[in-house]
């Protein structure tokens, strides 16, 4: 029994061809803000107002969970200071590149220091406070090199390195003199100004050299690796052996699974 063939669908459909787009190497983004490396154009309209020895600050430290929160201060002078290749934002550095660049920010600012506050005073008094404890305690170190910055830029916001005006519950007056030149914040200035990007890079290698000190000490917490932030490592040690000498008890370390 023969069976009939199906009928056609419809017309042969004509191939049509398809031209061959080159495939494009991978390319890199193109370079943003956060790339320019940072400069003295902002800190030299200070001039304008009179200032010639000017202060860059930061902190490094700030949202760790263990260790010291430190300050550094570059101070240059506006006058004659040229730029200083190399120096960004200490986040943007590679650690061999920081600690190359540290001995040369040294040498080339007018004056430089770092100040630190410890876990147990921050757990005293505050970050605030410790922030302007180990403000001042770097700023001290410059007057006592026979430089007196005539106005401060700070990265942030908020001025935490003037003494503050009046003194919380948890804070003991001080007897020495803190900053009294005219503070200016600026947000992101760590990425714009090189004397506050020197700042961080003193700041940041000084810190993470502490931290590598107390990585041998308690070596569990991989603070050589992490220096005292909130990595998985360290949230896994703090769980198992609970919280060293150096960590900041007042914190909330673990979101309440402490």
């Amino acid at each position: 029994m023969s069976t009939a063939a199906p009928a056609p669908l419809g017309p042969p459909v004509k191939a049509i061809p398809v031209k061959a787009v080159p495939v494009r190497a991978a390319t890199r983004p193109a370079a943003g803000p956060r790339s320019k490396a940072p400069t003295l154009r902002y800190e030299r309209t200070f001039k304008a107002q009179g200032a010639r020895y000017l202060a860059g600050v930061d902190e490094v430290g700030r949202g760790a969970l263990a260790g010291p929160v430190s300050v550094g201060i570059a101070v240059v002078d506006l006058l004659t200071q040229k730029s200083l290749p190399g120096v960004r934002d200490s986040k943007l550095l590679s650690p061999p590149e920081r600690e190359r660049l540290a001995p040369l920010v040294r040498n080339w600012s007018v004056a430089s220091a770092v100040g630190h506050a410890s876990a147990a005073e921050i757990d005293a008094l505050g970050i605030i406070a410790a922030l302007r404890l180990a403000g001042t305690r770097a700023w001290l170190e410059i007057l006592t090199a026979g430089v007196s910055p005539d106005v401060v830029l700070l990265d942030g916001s908020h001025n935490w390195l003037s003494p503050a005006g009046q003194l919380s519950l948890f804070e003991e007056p001080v007897t020495e003199n803190g900053c009294e030149a005219p503070v200016h914040t600026k947000v992101k200035a760590d990425m714009q100004c090189q004397s506050v990007a020197a700042a961080s890079v003193i700041a940041k290698v000084e810190r993470d050299q502490q931290m590598r000190g107390l990585h041998t000490e308690f070596p569990g917490f991989g603070w050589d690796v992490n220096k005292g932030y909130a990595t998985a490592i360290h949230r896994d040690a703090l769980r198992l052996a609970g919280p060293t000498p150096y960590h900041r008890v007042s914190w909330n370390l673990l979101g309440g699974d402490l």
